[in-house]
């Protein structure tokens, strides 16, 4: 009885640390979410072109993600040290590695349109497609600076101010892209394109947010992240990268199999373009509760390791899994009872209602090993094991996902093109293979007698 009072009771505390995170996860990814509704409103073609742009900044986006997510185990474990030094130099660190990453990746869109063609996009959609990128490639580097901060303050146990700065971020996002879109107050209407420029503005609103809240709370002001530099700053940052690299590589490879699904089905047409997106958005709406417990277990087991801590390593991460199963078979359940009211939500338009209802039941079944495995990769960054996950994901992604989805997508079976089901298809297979192998991987680390060195 004793052991399964201990276990509720770390199954409550990550809840309350996942309550702020979800809010703040839900509020940057509901940006994506009234983008794709605000565009729908426009016009089939104008939500292909967001569809396409953002299939192919997301993929870049989680990358940089991924990358400042490295932030967050390293300030976790000084935390458990109390290493104040520790947790300043990782966070400046971020800063760092953030600015340069957002620059080179804008430069990098910038100068994406040839592959438009190359992978034979409907060419009504290219212009919208290549403007929409332009206004959000802007937004890149100040987005580094804000990832930076946020994992710092998650990591330092302080996911409220992230969340704070998601409201601020979604507010502008809603205002910004009624102003640009529809053309208010005086602005041209830009349609799709303007959501490229709502979404930068709404990344520099989140930045300075965050900027301002570090150096008012009390708890953050001790670090000194504006008033100290911390010493060895250049020499030591390999650490962050190493350990961010991986955590990067997994998110864009996780993330490209949807961006190279979206731009196969671009060949099908605009309709089946648009239903996709709406049946991907929602989904990528609802995957920031399981992504949201998996950073609240990344805190959690890195802060544990950090105060070795090895009979509470193993309850804290026994609870985070069965948490992530419940939410996800909830979230399932809904999907399959709410789709056609969902899709009615993004489109007017009764053929792309129908087929997003239609895919959205195939979505509503990847939601189960989609949130285990995301959550064991959470747990596994907290052991600051990334490589081998990473390697993981890339044959379970690319070597099992992507091929059964394209056979069953494109390939000619029975005479006949299967569709865009065929690659939801591949995605459940390749998305139940991750699960399988990251949770054997975390298994046999969490046997080891001892907790591991921080």
């Amino acid at each position: 009885m004793k052991i399964k009072n201990l276990h509720i009771l770390e199954g409550l505390c990550q809840l309350r640390l996942t309550g702020p995170i979800i809010l703040a996860q839900l509020s940057q990814t509901a940006m994506g979410f009234v983008d794709t509704i605000m565009a729908g409103r426009v016009s089939p073609v104008d939500l292909a072109a967001v569809a396409i742009g953002a299939s192919i900044f997301t993929p870049l986006f989680l990358f940089m993600v991924g990358l400042l997510s490295a932030v967050m185990p390293l300030v976790a474990q000084a935390h458990g040290k109390s290493d104040t030094k520790g947790m300043r130099t990782a966070m400046q660190q971020g800063l760092l590695t953030g600015a340069i990453t957002g620059t080179l990746l804008m430069f990098l869109l910038m100068s994406i349109a040839p592959f438009l063609v190359w992978m034979d996009v409907d060419p009504a959609v290219i212009p919208l497609t290549k403007k929409y990128l332009f206004a959000v490639s802007l937004g890149f580097p100040v987005t580094g600076l804000f990832l930076a901060l946020r994992n710092g303050s998650d990591g330092f146990s302080q996911p409220r101010l992230s969340m704070f700065a998601g409201f601020v971020g979604l507010a502008v996002n809603v205002i910004a892209n009624y102003i640009f879109i529809y053309g208010k107050l005086g602005m041209p209407a830009m349609g799709g394109v303007g959501c490229g420029w709502a979404t930068s503005l709404s990344m520099l609103a989140m930045f300075i947010a965050m900027t301002f809240m570090l150096g008012k709370n009390r708890n953050t002001t001790s670090l000194g992240l504006f008033t100290h530099l911390a010493p060895r700053l250049i020499q030591t940052i390999h650490k962050l990268i190493y350990l961010g690299l991986p955590i990067g590589l997994s998110l864009f490879v996780e993330c490209s199999i949807f961006a190279v699904i979206a731009l196969l089905i671009s060949r099908l047409g605009a309709e089946i373009v648009a239903a996709h997106q709406v049946a991907l958005n929602f989904t990528s709406l609802l995957f920031m509760v399981p992504y949201s417990l998996s950073m609240a277990l990344t805190i959690r087991v890195g802060f544990t390791i950090g105060r070795q801590q090895k009979q509470r390593l193993d309850r804290i991460v026994k609870s985070g899994l069965a948490i992530a199963l419940c939410c996800s078979i909830v979230t399932c359940l809904f999907i399959i009872t709410s789709a056609k009211y969902i899709a009615a939500m993004y489109t007017p338009d009764a053929n792309v209602q129908a087929l997003a209802a239609s895919l959205m039941i195939f979505a509503a079944f990847f939601q189960i090993p989609d949130a285990i495995q995301i959550n064991c990769a959470g747990a596994l960054r907290g052991f600051k094991d990334t490589k081998v996950p990473m390697l993981l994901m890339i044959v379970a992604y690319w070597g099992i996902g992507l091929p059964v989805g394209y056979m069953l997508g494109l390939g000619q079976l029975d005479g006949r093109e299967q569709g865009p089901e065929g690659f939801w298809i591949g995605l459940i297979c390749g998305l139940t293979a991750s699960a399988f192998f990251l949770s054997r991987r975390l298994y046999k680390l969490l046997n080891k007698k001892t907790c591991p060195d921080a």
